[in-house]
């Protein structure tokens, strides 16, 4: 079994619709003596996936068709496409990480409002008695980022260190604290890319960005404060006695744990209830 000949032959075609992405096709004619492996009939033409166009090198080879005519004949026809990677290499574990992003909306307790025109001069949501209004919520803006790639293995190991985890450090240009790994999913693949079988996983990772950060914001009331060490339930002057009973609602708490004046605001805690993970050095930075 040997290949006698190869030639391009004609017609070659191209196509450009406006809007889309231009495609082409060529054809080769190969002569043998007998019936030969496909493979081999490929590699005597020399083209393989991820070939440039001889005419337009931003077109690669993504599809290669072999018909035998007859006995002695087979057509090759390579069709050609723009990819939709930027670099395309045939090895997909060679293939860079592949970033999309999409907005969205999230309820988060609704503690702060904006006072006056502007995003400037926020303020604590409060009625005119310096009480949260308990239960409610607000959207809060959204970008997730989704990162799909190949890996030889599952990263197990990887997916149980940092999935809910938020970022240690700036990442994407959101401060520390302001990304949040939802998760790592992965499901086996398979290719055969000239001839060679190729076993992998394909992973893809989602990333929560949130600009107010996913640490707890927590105002600091209660139903008890502490005096000289001990703990005593908060308490209000009865309107008419004058004399303190317990408050029907939580108080305004020192960061000492002591009553705030009546006519004090409540300082809003921060308190981070997800572990801090280098996300720089677990999934890179998207490629612009």
């Amino acid at each position: 079994m040997a290949v006698i000949s190869c030639r391009e032959v004609i017609p070659r075609t191209a196509s450009h619709k406006f809007g889309e992405s231009p495609t082409a096709e060529r054809k080769y004619i190969v002569t043998v003596d007998e019936p030969t492996p496909t493979q081999n009939l490929i590699n005597a033409v020399g083209i393989l996936h991820a070939s440039a166009h001889p005419e337009f090198s931003y077109l690669k080879c993504l599809n290669i068709q072999v018909t035998e005519t007859d006995r002695h004949h087979a057509e090759i026809t390579y069709s050609y496409e723009l990819p939709k990677q930027e670099e395309l290499d045939p090895n997909p574990l060679a293939r860079p990480d592949v970033w999309s992003f999409s907005t969205g909306g999230s309820q988060v307790p609704a503690l702060v409002y904006y006072d006056g025109s502007g995003n400037s001069n926020k303020k604590p949501l409060q009625n005119s008695a310096k009480d949260f209004f308990e239960g409610l919520t607000t959207l809060e803006a959204e970008v997730r980022a989704s990162i799909s790639g190949n890996r030889p293995t599952f990263p197990l190991s990887n997916a149980a260190a940092v999935t809910n985890s938020v970022n240690s450090s700036s990442y994407l240009g959101g401060a520390a604290h302001t990304w949040l790994c939802a998760g790592i999913s992965g499901q086996q693949a398979t290719e055969v890319v000239n001839d060679v079988e190729l076993r992998y996983w394909q992973i893809t990772v989602e990333l929560v960005y949130r600009a107010s950060g996913h640490d707890l914001l927590l105002p600091n009331v209660g139903w008890n404060y502490l005096e000289g060490g001990e703990k005593k339930r908060v308490w209000v002057k009865d309107p008419e006695s004058g004399e303190k009973v317990a408050s029907g609602s939580p108080r305004a708490l020192t960061n000492a744990g002591g009553l705030k004046a009546d006519d004090q605001e409540p300082d809003i805690l921060t308190r981070r209830v997800y572990p801090e993970a280098d996300f720089s050095n677990y999934f890179g930075t998207p490629p612009f």
